[in-house]
């Protein structure tokens, strides 16, 4: 199964996806071990690790990195963004 992962705004265009499946490994258990594992990837997944008051939703809920995750989740992350 694995987790639903959407990315938003300046994520998306960085990363070139807006969303991904994927088989959630072992050692993941949270949406901080998530955030790592994503990051570990290098390239282009170092936007995750760089971007500012990232915002993570699990399930579209507000989540803390130290918020569990499961397979069947859906986890979004979302950088800040303006709009007028």
């Amino acid at each position: 199964m694995g987790v639903n992962i959407l990315y938003f705004a300046g994520l998306r265009e960085a990363l070139g996806q807006s969303s991904e499946q994927l088989a959630l490994p072992a050692q993941v258990g949270s949406v901080g071990q998530l955030h790592a594992h994503l990051v570990s990837r290098g390239g282009a997944w170092a936007a995750l690790a760089t971007t500012k008051n990232l915002r993570i939703a699990v399930n579209q809920r507000m989540a803390a990195m130290d918020a569990p995750v499961k397979d069947g989740d859906e986890v979004a992350f979302f950088p800040p963004v303006t709009g007028g």
